[in-house]
């Protein structure tokens, strides 16, 4: 019995020692960032009769065509709508870990399928996509989801480590991306799909605000970049419709204020923006 136990517990050994030896090193924790841009602030809700439960849903004011933000770094596994599903246009990255974040009812890509993205890179565009049996849609918004790998089950989202509210609504400040030498936006990505810069002027030397349109829908839109000092601090982006009232977007933001957004097909328009106290307004001007 003793030499048969012995040759057990060496036959024992061998295989334990087999399964660790060729058992997969577990990759390290991936950590999630708020969805948006650094220093922007978003009401995220939980509901119980959510699906699937654990998503977030995120919304602001005026919020259609804000910039979208990969939580955490990966690849592009899926672009576009989702039989089946009121996802509307969906992004899904797989990141290194095998685990997938869902970002849902997008206005637009910045992304194409198979890209590989940076945390924080613009990936497309909020919107109220999806919901086929709903005229005009959901109301814009961000659905956001954390799953254990693409077409795997939704998990409890973390951010920066700390587990989302279940159940209810909190407001969520991004830290995605913050810090840095240079600003990682540009006027277009924040203004978003279809718009192309037309005019911009300095802010001083701490940075530009720019003027867009969009050949497509009629709209401009507004947007006031910093160029240095990027930490939370006073901005403002303003666009005036002559004949109407103007709309500013204000607040102490690290990279960006706006985008700020109207139609003003075939009619002149004053526009600017501010940063921590020196600023530009334009005539009104660009009346085509």
């Amino acid at each position: 019995m003793k030499h048969i136990s012995t040759r057990l517990l060496a036959g024992l050994a061998l295989v334990v020692g087999y399964v660790f030896a060729g058992a997969p090193s577990a990759h390290a924790a991936i950590n999630h960032e708020v969805p948006f841009p650094c220093g922007q602030t978003w009401s995220g809700q939980t509901r119980t009769n959510h699906s699937p439960q654990r998503a977030i849903d995120f919304n602001r004011t005026n919020d259609t065509g804000d910039a979208v933000a990969a939580s955490a770094a990966g690849t592009v596994v899926h672009r576009g709508s989702m039989a089946g599903t009121s996802y509307g246009n969906l992004v899904v990255i797989r990141h290194s870990d095998g685990t997938a974040t869902y970002y849902a009812h997008l206005s637009g890509f910045n992304v194409s399928n198979g890209q590989s993205v940076s945390q924080g890179q613009v990936i497309g565009y909020v919107g109220g996509t999806g919901f086929p049996k709903t005229p005009g849609g959901f109301g814009a918004h961000l659905h956001y989801e954390q799953r254990t790998s693409f077409g795997g089950s939704a998990v409890s989202i973390r951010f920066d480590g700390v587990t989302a509210r279940y159940y209810g609504t909190k407001n969520y400040t991004s830290s995605n991306r913050c810090g840095g030498a240079s600003n990682p936006y540009t006027p277009a990505k924040v203004c978003g799909s279809g718009y192309a810069v037309i005019d911009s002027a300095a802010i001083g030397t701490k940075g530009r605000t720019y003027l867009l349109y969009n050949s497509g829908n009629g709209n401009n839109c507004v947007v006031t970049l910093k160029s240095s000092g990027f930490t939370a601090s006073s901005m403002t982006a303003f666009l005036e419709v002559q004949g109407q009232s103007r709309v500013t977007d204000s607040g102490s933001y690290t990279y960006y204020a706006g985008p700020v957004r109207k139609a003003a097909p075939g009619t002149c328009v004053k526009w600017g923006g501010a940063i921590t106290g020196t600023g530009y307004t334009s005539p009104f001007e660009h009346c085509g």
